[in-house]
């Protein structure tokens, strides 16, 4: 309800955007946001040498490498790639950057979705986006969150549309397209690493909210909803392993 010169009426009624914030959050903190944020930060110095500085550019150490997306690596036998390259970055930027969404819209939709729920969309995503990657760019080696990022915005359009609720404050719309337009305007940037991870978190995210018939955060994890993210995930790796190389 909000509160209009006429009294108190209903958003529709009262003229305001059917997007409206969160009445609470819950109280629980965001550790696995937590976690994912100190491992990426404390691989950082192992994976990156002094001087890396850009966004898409720097220098990975030879565990960098080894951890990093790459599909002939992965078509050799690598497949913990499609989850390390996730906790690897170019440059103290491309880790500050990626940290900071992560510590925003991870702690938030943990928050309010709980961790068992926000680490299906994550890694899930993170398979989602490695494998888009590999589709579009496969003899270009990929690393950084954002992919997985981006599936946690594509959670959020799929819980805002079905329950008009902004969990940020304001419409994930907005800020998808804001990150497309980067994603698509700067060179050096993995399309497929964000588009897919962006696809991956949305199926998800559908999935968890059984389907468009319950509730993303509060609505009981039947059979239907854990096969469904176990589908997407299967198939994103399967996906993955056809188009490395």
């Amino acid at each position: 309800m909000v509160s209009t010169p006429v009294g108190i009426r209903c958003p529709e009624c009262g003229g305001r955007s059917r997007v409206r914030r969160p009445g609470f959050l819950m109280a629980r903190e965001p550790y696995v946001t937590y976690a994912l944020i100190a491992i990426s930060v404390a691989l950082f110095p192992l994976t990156n040498s002094a001087g890396g500085f850009g966004l898409g550019g720097g220098s990975l150490k030879p565990l960098g490498n080894d951890l990093a997306l790459f599909g002939p690596a992965v078509a050799r036998g690598d497949d913990y790639r499609l989850i390390t390259a996730a906790f690897v970055h170019y440059g103290l930027l491309h880790l500050a950057f990626n940290m900071y969404a992560l510590y925003l819209i991870g702690g938030v939709f943990e928050r309010y979705a709980g961790p068992v729920r926000f680490a299906a969309v994550y890694f899930v995503s993170a398979l989602a986006g490695s494998f888009g990657a590999l589709l579009v760019t496969p003899h270009s080696p990929t690393v950084g969150a954002s992919g997985a990022i981006f599936g946690l915005m594509g959670a959020l359009f799929v819980f805002e549309r079905q329950r008009g609720m902004a969990l940020l404050g304001g419409s994930i719309g907005g800020l998808i397209v804001i990150n497309l337009l980067i994603t698509f305007g700067i060179p050096g940037i993995s399309v497929g690493g964000h588009v897919g991870g962006l696809i991956g978190g949305g199926l998800v995210g559908f999935a968890l909210s059984g389907y468009g018939r319950g509730h993303l955060a509060y609505g009981r994890l039947g059979v239907l909803s854990a096969l469904g993210v176990a589908a997407i995930g299967i198939g994103s790796l399967a996906g993955a392993l056809a188009v490395a190389g």
